[in-house]
């Protein structure tokens, strides 16, 4: 789904912006159908994919972590040696379905592997509490010397506006905040 298309972004917003969507299609709707002197039924299954968005958002929403779960789950993290640390990040990756081998290469720490595809995780400064461009340039250079389909960042800390444009533009996943913390339970939880 692009990620700018309708659906996508209702599902990025709360929940009762997409019921509050589903109410006015059914409105409207209910107007045009009278019109043509069709059953006002007919609005409801017009406004159906609406409805569907907003009971997905808000299981999603419902699931996610706290704020204040995302900062303890965040700080506990940064509290592990890096041993500890990736054994936690493979564990992870191994549930998603990965194949995965440590690196001992500069710049990439992690090779998964699933379905043919190679993908190459930096995880060694999650620690930092802000992280620059220089990490994910040299993740970059390792995964395309080392022909990798894509690349995974991990940091338990904040990633800088010139480090996410540069992810962006090199297509490097960056995994951090709320997704780092809802892969990686909470250590001792």
């Amino acid at each position: 789904m692009n990620k700018n298309s309708l659906f996508a972004v209702l599902l990025r917003s709360p929940w009762w912006v997409s019921l509050a969507v589903a109410a006015g299609t059914v409105a409207l709707s209910r107007f045009a159908l009278a019109r043509f002197d069709m059953p006002e039924l007919y609005s409801v299954f017009v406004a159906l994919p609406f409805i569907v968005i907003g009971c997905v958002a808000a299981w999603q929403q419902l699931r996610a972590p706290s704020a204040e779960r995302i900062a303890a789950t965040l700080e506990s993290l940064r509290a592990l040696s890096w041993d500890e640390f990736s054994v936690a990040l493979e564990d992870a990756f191994r549930r998603d379905g990965y194949a995965v081998s440590r690196l001992s290469t500069a710049g990439a720490d992690l090779e998964l592997s699933k379905a043919g595809r190679v993908t190459l995780v930096a995880g060694k400064r999650w620690k930092v509490a802000r992280a620059g461009v220089d990490p994910l340039r040299e993740l970059d250079a390792v995964k395309q010397a080392r022909e990798a389909h894509e690349s995974i960042y991990v940091a338990a800390g904040e990633i800088t506006e010139n480090a996410r444009a540069f992810a962006a533009e090199k297509k490097i996943r960056v995994l951090d905040g709320t997704e780092l913390a809802s892969m990686l339970p909470r250590p001792g939880s």
